[in-house]
């Protein structure tokens, strides 16, 4: 981007039973200057999100309220929003989630890049109402994330709070997009933002990160820890075997893509195991174990460590992943 580039800026929302928070959502959207058009995705919601939303417009005519009958996932509805959308940039708001005043102004002070995204503050529920005096202030230290980095930056530790850089929410410049054939892959529910970021890194984009802080995430419990289906495990990794198998990225991208890809695939092993046991019994749920040796290592070092987890969280107050209570954190560190 240029300085010479239009600024405007479509906000998209997709939503599903966001009744509760949908409207700080839309209105921190509508504060910002430069987006010129809010579009929300009420994405099958059985309570009265799209009424909410609609009540929260500002009258200027620059928000839109699009309802699916029926639940598509947010890959369907962010997509859905960026075909109906005019603004030469795209960006993501979760509803759950806010924009800090003076948000994309910052971002769109930076140049040269294709995605751009800066620091996400972690704000527990109680807390959002008073977020944006208690937020800190970072200097920017723009960087570029290339595909091997950003690839390890979303694999997960235990025993760490999560913090994978794929929680970025970057301004997207709908030109490069356009132009590499780029859209969310509405068969993923999990991972379906890293997924198009990556595959946006291996067509050469240029991802900028500022650590200046503008995007709230707002934390309920275990809310952003995981309450995924296991078969969406087995498509996000059978989404990164579909990249290393469509281009030579180099050897430091596909080393962390493999690492990725067994990562997720070491994740989805255990779940599905434990899926056959609550089901069919342990027996049953050993046997197919048995049957796929190479699966025996995230099973059992996937049992054991679930159970030291525990055993720590019973013994210190402190929350090991996102959710519980405390300060505010911040995704990139200063």
């Amino acid at each position: 981007m240029t300085a010479a580039e239009p600024k405007d800026v479509c906000i998209i929302i997709a939503a599903k039973n966001a009744a509760d928070t949908i409207a700080r959502a839309v209105a921190s959207a509508l504060a910002e200057p430069e987006a010129s058009e809010v579009v929300v995705v009420d994405d099958g919601s059985s309570d009265n999100t799209a009424a909410v939303a609609s009540a929260a417009d500002d009258g200027t005519g620059r928000l839109a309220i699009i309802r699916f009958e029926a639940n598509r996932g947010p890959s369907a509805a962010r997509n859905h929003a960026i075909s109906i959308s005019q603004s030469p940039l795209l960006a993501l708001l979760d509803a759950d989630d806010f924009f800090l005043p003076g948000r994309l102004r910052q971002l769109l002070s930076e140049d040269a890049w294709d995605l751009i995204a800066d620091n996400i503050a972690f704000i527990d529920a109680g807390r959002a109402a008073s977020a944006v005096a208690e937020v800190e202030q970072f200097t920017p230290s723009p960087r570029l994330i290339d595909l091997a980095g950003f690839v390890e930056g979303n694999i997960s530790r235990r025993g760490a709070r999560r913090g994978e850089i794929g929680f970025l929410k970057p301004i997207m410049r709908r030109a490069f997009l356009d132009e590499h054939g780029l859209r969310y892959d509405e068969t993923l529910r999990l991972g379906e933002d890293y997924n198009l970021y990556a595959r946006a890194l291996a067509k050469g984009a240029r991802y900028k990160v500022i650590k200046s802080c503008g995007y709230a995430a707002v934390v309920r419990g275990n809310s952003l820890s995981g309450s995924h289906r296991t078969t969406d495990l087995k498509r996000l990794y059978e989404a990164d075997r579909a990249m290393l198998a469509e281009a030579r990225l180099g050897s430091a991208a596909e080393a962390a893509l493999r690492r990725h890809e067994r990562h997720v695939r070491d994740r989805y092993e255990l779940r599905h195991f434990l899926d056959l046991k609550n089901q069919s019994g342990f027996r049953s749920a050993t046997g197919y174990a048995l049957k796929r040796p190479s699966s025996l290592p995230a099973i059992v070092g996937g049992i054991l460590a679930d159970k030291s987890e525990r055993f720590r969280r019973l013994r210190s107050p402190a929350p090991v992943a996102l959710g519980g209570t405390g300060e505010i954190r911040y995704l990139l560190q200063e």
